[in-house]
């Protein structure tokens, strides 16, 4: 289980009382952080989520840097969550610190400060660019209990063949409906082996790639879609995991991973030789009159 020490951080200190909003300091360093939901942690909300992560920053002890203003609040920016109720191995969040940390600490850090079930996976050093922006799809893996894989394989088929399947969504503003057929770049039905996990026996699967949109289709959209087409019941609740997030490859059809360019930056830079002689002035150093 992963505790942390009474008040103590990865660098073995106590966190910091939190400076007033007047004496916030300015933001050095962006990290990206890679998560997962699993487990029960899965119906955690997006909201439950934010409060249960920014009691983790205080617990990890990390230098959050703070938006100005009248109510003043940490700099944390979330993308692309997953609906309640849906596990994950591909959300992402990003945070501004007051200075610089290790990201392998941090994620130590930050992980041991969460619950099982809300696992941190990886932080790197933020580099030039959206985060948001290269979240264009989603891969998700929906499976089904109980159904029968040859009948679930039908009903992908006959789904795919359609060039619009309209399904209803209860929505804050009401029930909507929309196509979720022009989102689905891809739909591979698939068989758990029950040697493999005897606990999901003769459990079908679909795969399927879905591109990031307005609306956004969800892979129970998918899913209602898929069974209304062949007019097919299940009896178990579906089971829905987040594979992956990220770039899409619009000539394979698959998810990349949108943390490449990131990582190529830090290891660009960790490698750029530094003269020890050579001094830049700081911006505006070279206009400054020299004292009398």
């Amino acid at each position: 289980m992963k505790l942390r020490a009474a008040g103590l951080t990865e660098w073995g200190v106590v966190p910091p009382t939190q400076a007033p909003p007047s004496q916030q300091l300015p933001a050095v360093q962006k990290l990206r952080v890679r998560f997962a939901k699993r487990g029960r942690l899965r119906f955690t909300s997006h909201r439950d989520f934010q409060r249960v992560f920014e009691r983790a920053v205080r617990r990890a002890g990390l230098p959050v840097a703070f938006s100005h203003g009248f109510s003043p609040h940490p700099k944390i920016s979330y993308a692309g969550a997953a609906p309640t109720g849906a596990a994950s191995e591909a959300e992402y969040l990003e945070i501004s610190l007051t200075s610089e940390r290790d990201p392998e600490q941090v994620r130590r850090a930050l992980d041991e400060a969460l619950p099982d079930g809300l696992d941190i996976l990886e932080v790197v050093v933020a580099g030039p660019g959206s985060l948001a922006d290269r979240l264009e799809a989603s891969e998700w893996e929906i499976r089904l209990p109980q159904a029968d894989p040859e009948a679930v394989a039908s009903a992908a088929e006959v789904f795919l063949a359609r060039d619009e399947v309209t399904v209803e969504r209860m929505t804050k503003r009401g029930m909507r409906s929309f196509d979720c057929r022009a989102a689905v770049l891809r739909l591979t039905p698939g068989l758990a082996e029950a040697a493999a996990e005897p606990s999901l026996e003769r459990c079908a699967i679909l795969q399927v790639v879905v591109r990031h949109g307005t609306p956004t289709v969800r892979p129970d959209d998918v899913l209602a879609g898929v069974l209304d087409v062949a007019a097919l019941k299940v009896t178990s609740p579906a089971l829905l995991t987040r594979l992956a997030q990220g770039p899409l490859d619009e000539v394979t059809g698959t998810v990349d991973d949108p943390l490449v360019r990131d990582r190529d930056a830090t290891q660009a830079t960790a490698t750029e030789p530094v003269d020890a002689h050579e001094t830049h002035p700081a911006e505006g150093d070279a206009a400054a009159p020299s004292a009398p």
